[in-house]
């Protein structure tokens, strides 16, 4: 990692623990910083809490007192998750204290070049395939940031032969100053997170902010498919390449004939690609530009296209079984993931659906259901997709206790050729810890059939 002196012997305060909030601290201590720590958990409950303090560090648990920041703090790092609206971010903003995440330390010290991708949906799907691809040919990567590594920790050990591949959400884009990916990637923006950002304006602000320090030597590859982000993208330093699904774009990835292409030169056929879904063939669309801009040749893009089958949870191709598919999409926490998913599919579907009751109904997605014959319900919402599913003329409605319960209703109302699709629309916290949990018992259910 780069030795860098700016934050030696300055006062920081780290606000929020998780890892992320961890990883910082130990990494100010270890460039300097003198460093105070405060996290809402109990400092008894704190184990991550406890640890800095062994390590000499101020830590204040249980609550996050405005006065904190009498003590002369010259920055603050905050946890993404922690909203600007917090009494101590506001009154920081307020007196112009300057407030990052740990993405911008990350910016400062690493050695190797970013490759950052940011959206409302596939952003992991296409930082996966992007790792996939530049290993494939050959590329050591270093895989970061909000696909579950720390970036500020694990670029520590990136060398300037590396390349930091890493997923970037809004809330870790609006706290940077100087961080700036040599390629960044911004697969599409939809409404979403506005409790946190309070407008759509605000929430495609805080995503556009991954361009702001580019210049002529970097690359923004965008959705040439949303006038909007299209019409953003023009206020960028970056070279601008387009991806698109529905039109031939010459300076980017596109599909033209059945056949995807960059820059003209012809990759491989769609009916080649293990990942199914219309928003999947965008998410390799914008992998394929990222990768052919880093010198990554066709026969890798290809093998990892032909061979990839999804990232666990996000319609993950589980197993054939008697003439049927299984997918797993328990990361389908909301309608709009549950529509991506139901678009992928051209089959007859038996979906599996239903979760914690958030108050919405199901009913836009009734245009999305007509390959859909037939639905098993569980969770606090299944009766609310019982009625959908009479609203959208589906008569085979099964209603289960538990996912155990759930599949083998699936596959009783299922024949050859059917997918067995779980994509449940809700988030899993009525019967599951997460929706990693749920996931996993489906792939369990699956796999001992």
């Amino acid at each position: 990692m780069k030795q860098i002196d700016q934050f030696n012997g300055k006062k920081v305060l780290v606000l929020g623990l998780a890892k992320s909030g961890l990883a910082a601290a130990l990494l100010l201590k270890k460039l300097g910083a003198d460093v105070t720590v405060n996290d809402g958990k109990p400092l008894e409950e704190n184990k991550a809490a406890r640890s800095l303090l062994s390590e000499g560090m101020k830590v204040i648990c249980g609550s996050h007192p405005v006065t904190l920041l009498d003590e002369g703090f010259e920055l603050v790092v905050k946890n993404p998750g922690i909203p600007y609206s917090n009494p101590i971010i506001s009154k920081a903003v307020l007196d112009g204290l300057p407030v990052i995440t740990e993405v911008e330390l990350a910016g400062l010290i690493s050695e190797a070049p970013f490759i950052g991708i940011t959206g409302t949906n596939g952003k992991t799907t296409t930082t996966t395939l992007i790792d996939e691809m530049m290993k494939k040919g050959g590329k050591g990567t270093v895989l970061a940031g909000n696909i579950g590594e720390v970036a500020s920790e694990v670029v520590q050990h990136a060398t300037p032969k590396d390349h930091v591949v890493i997923e970037l959400s809004s809330f870790q884009l609006m706290g940077i100053q100087e961080f700036r990916p040599h390629i960044a990637i911004i697969t599409n923006i939809y409404d979403a997170h506005l409790d946190y950002h309070g407008s759509r304006e605000e929430y495609a602000g805080a995503k556009m902010n991954i361009t702001k320090n580019q210049t002529d030597e970097d690359f923004l590859i965008i959705n040439a498919d949303q006038e909007a982000l299209l019409s953003m993208a023009g206020a960028s330093q970056a070279n601008v390449i387009p991806f698109s699904v529905h039109q031939k774009v010459e300076n980017g990835a596109y599909v033209e004939e059945g056949m995807a292409y960059f820059q003209g030169e012809a990759i491989l056929p769609v009916a080649d690609i293990a990942l199914p879904g219309s928003h999947n063939l965008e998410n390799i669309l914008a992998a394929i530009a990222a990768v052919k801009l880093s010198g990554i040749s066709n026969e890798a893009i290809v093998h990892v296209l032909k061979t990839f089958s999804g990232v666990k949870h996000r319609t993950q191709f589980v197993r054939e079984w008697n003439g049927r598919k299984f997918y797993n999409d328990s990361k389908a926490t909301n309608t709009l993931a549950t529509k991506s998913a139901l678009t992928a599919f051209d089959s007859p579907v038996i979906l599996l659906a239903g979760g914690l009751d958030r108050g919405n109904g199901f009913d836009d997605l009734l245009p999305y259901l007509e390959a859909v014959k037939a639905v098993v319900t569980f969770g606090e919402t299944a009766e609310k997709w019982k009625e959908t599913a009479g609203k959208a003329g589906i008569q085979l409605v099964e209603k289960a206790d538990y996912m155990t319960d759930a599949v083998k209703k699936a596959v009783a109302l299922s024949e050859q050729g059917d997918v067995v699709l779980l994509s449940p629309a809700c988030a899993s916290w009525d019967q599951y810890k997460t929706f990693e949990e749920r996931g996993d018992i489906f792939i369990d259910c699956v796999n001992t059939l």
